[in-house]
């Protein structure tokens, strides 16, 4: 499948208000379709991560789409509350909350027979739940997340997330959980950031792209063995393990190959952002972005836009800024990047540009475009279909 000219995108933002986000439901279906695709045949679910789409519409588009798709990851105890009441169920929050209301208002939600599952990896949070949901009179669900990166020599290969690092850890506070009778031990979680969200072909990391395939190839079956451990570990004791949750949109086939997986978690792939440009293994389509309108034009073969830095979250670097998309030819002045109120750029491509004409941009990751506009423009066989909000457009704002 191809993806639109720059005209295509450029005529149907003529008269509209710009800078707006845009999703073409075309590449997005063609990415759902592909995602679904590749966890085919593994007998697993694929459960939609929601910070990386933040917008109802959509969620309800992709969960719509395949039987494949189940469930959503949620990314804080206020938003999983709000989607409960948008319609949504079989929620697993992504990471733990300490928050004594949300947690309440979540033991609420179990006790009137919702599904939704609260993340753990310490004593803190189960004496916290426990404490909580013996107030409510329920026993509420929780996931262990466990750690999936891996320490080479001077190398810490992946992200700072869970302390139960070894199966040593994770085996003993799977054993703490008798000490609480108010949380039920039903998930398993574990993200292996360093394959799942780690591009081979940055140009931002340089000369580290070199050794990152191999650094890869060799914690896989690191982590594949402790994760293995430790759901044995838990079937051992009986406990209901409803599912054993992982990976992401660069991880689908190596969690694909663990028969002791149920479900894969999948987020940024539907959007495809610019930093998913840099996998070698899979690529999907530029299925989301924003436009940005040409305000003037400081000197030849420059034009200057009106808004446009949306930088994204993580540590700082070139890779971080929006991504120049459509036309071809736009290349971002070193000096200034994307700027709050104007982004300038040079041009050497072959599309006429003028005066309130329209510059497409990806952001760099997923989700945190629709914290930056109200509501998203749906784009399909040439016509803007529908005009629908994001989380920001509902009044909502969770991180």
């Amino acid at each position: 499948m191809h993806t639109p000219a720059y005209s295509y995108y450029n005529q149907l933002f003529k008269n509209l208000s710009l800078p707006l986000a845009w999703c073409d439901l075309d590449l997005l279906d063609k990415n759902i379709a592909d995602i679904a695709q590749r966890a085919a045949g593994s007998g697993k679910t694929i459960r939609v991560a929601s910070k990386s789409v933040r917008c109802t519409a959509i969620l309800h588009r992709i969960l719509d789409s395949h039987p494949i798709y189940q469930g959503l990851m949620c990314f804080s105890g206020a938003e999983a509350i709000w989607l409960l009441s948008e319609g949504f169920d079989d929620l697993l929050l992504g990471y733990p909350i300490a928050n004594a209301e949300d947690i309440r208002t979540i033991c609420k939600a179990t006790a009137n027979g919702k599904r939704i599952m609260l993340m753990v990896d310490s004593e803190a949070h189960l004496q916290r739940i426990s404490a909580i949901a013996q107030e409510e009179g329920v026993v509420q669900p929780v996931c262990i997340d466990i750690d999936m990166s891996t320490d080479f020599p001077g190398i810490h290969f992946g992200v700072l997330r869970s302390p139960l690092t070894t199966v040593a850890k994770g085996k003993a506070f799977i054993d703490s959980f008798e000490k609480y009778p108010h949380v039920s031990l039903s998930g398993l979680m574990g993200y292996e950031a360093q394959i799942a969200g780690l591009g081979e072909r940055n140009p931002a990391n340089g000369i580290k792209n070199l050794v990152i395939p191999f650094l890869k190839k060799k914690s896989i079956p690191d982590f594949t063995q402790r994760r293995q451990e430790l759901v044995a570990y838990i079937r051992q004791k009986n406990y209901p393990l409803a599912l054993v949750n992982a990976g992401g949109t660069g991880s689908i086939e190596s969690c694909a190959k663990e028969d002791w997986v149920t479900e894969i978690t999948v987020g940024s792939g539907f959007y495809s952002p610019a930093l998913f440009d840099y996998y070698s293994d899979f690529h999907h389509l530029p299925a989301a972005g924003f436009a940005v309108q040409i305000v003037r034009q400081p000197k030849e073969n420059y034009f200057t836009c009106l808004g446009g830095g949306y930088i994204a979250s993580g540590s700082v670097g070139i890779d971080k800024q929006p991504k120049p998309y459509l036309p071809e030819g736009v290349q971002l002045t070193e000096n200034e990047g994307t700027g709050e109120v104007q982004t300038p750029f040079s041009y050497k491509g072959s599309e006429p540009l003028s005066i309130g004409d329209s510059i497409l941009f990806r952001h760099s990751k997923a989700g945190e475009l629709c914290e930056r506009f109200n509501e998203l423009h749906l784009i399909s066989n040439g016509k803007i279909t529908a005009t629908v909000p994001t989380y920001r457009g509902q009044g909502k704002c969770f991180l």
